[in-house]
């Protein structure tokens, strides 16, 4: 990672409360660091990033609470060092920066981990861990249900797409698999219809099938026509025959 050495004006530095893996600002550190500044203590450079669409403006990654007191004891100028995390999760930076000090709590090690995930769902639980303090299987248990969300999310585009008879290394390639990790979801394939056609041969519609699996109406039309000849096609589609 690059970085540099700088003076930055205290207010062109924002934080950014997408990347803060904190609950909030303790204000007793703040006024304690606050008090430091006054007596002529000089403190580590904050950590800042470059907004690339707002010219001259940083986000923290580091060092929100020394900021703070900066600002409340009207320092104009700070000591920062510009960080480029060259792809790095800047949540999951700061996450790890955070922990230097003072762990986090499990509220807020839950949090970021599932906002990581939510944000980057290719993380694994081990990069998430090492970053917010917990181990991998703590991880696992944070983001479970976000995980199943995900694999169920690409079984389905896997299914429509497998549908729509684009072959399998088109289909890997658009959703950026691997193929190892593409043929893990292929067996998936034969039983994902079934509780929708289940539903289907109960007599509920197409629509309210495909709201509750969280399908598209064409999707599950794929399966509903299946077997049908043309005359029943048009007749459940309720489309009128020209001869």
């Amino acid at each position: 990672m690059t970085h540099q050495t700088t003076k930055i004006a205290v207010s062109s530095i924002i934080l950014d409360e997408t990347i803060y893996p904190r609950k909030g600002i303790d204000h007793r550190r703040v006024g304690i660091f606050s008090e430091n500044i006054r007596d002529g203590f000089a403190f580590d450079p904050i950590e800042v990033e470059r907004i690339l669409d707002r010219a001259g403006i940083y986000r923290l990654l580091d060092g929100a609470h020394r900021w703070n007191a900066f600002k409340s004891t009207g320092v104009t100028e700070v000591d920062a060092v510009i960080k480029d995390l060259e792809g790095n999760d800047p949540l999951l930076y700061a996450a790890k920066k955070a922990i230097g000090p003072r762990q986090l709590t499990e509220d807020e090690a839950r949090d970021t981990a599932r906002r990581a995930y939510a944000g980057n769902s290719s993380l694994s639980s081990m990069d998430i861990g090492k970053a917010i303090g917990r181990a991998r299987r703590t991880v696992d248990l944070y983001i479970a249900d976000l995980r199943a969300a995900t694999k169920m999310d690409k079984d389905l585009k896997i299914f429509r797409m497998n549908r729509l008879g684009i072959p399998q290394d088109r289909i890997a390639e658009r959703l950026g698999m691997a193929r190892t990790s593409f043929q893990y979801h292929l067996p998936k394939m034969a039983t994902l219809p079934n509780s929708a056609n289940a539903d289907l041969s109960r007599g509920f519609t197409v629509a309210q099938v495909a709201q509750k699996h969280g399908w598209t109406d064409p999707m599950v039309w794929s399966l509903a026509l299946v077997g049908k000849n043309d005359r029943d096609r048009f007749k459940e589609l309720g489309w009128g025959l020209r001869t």
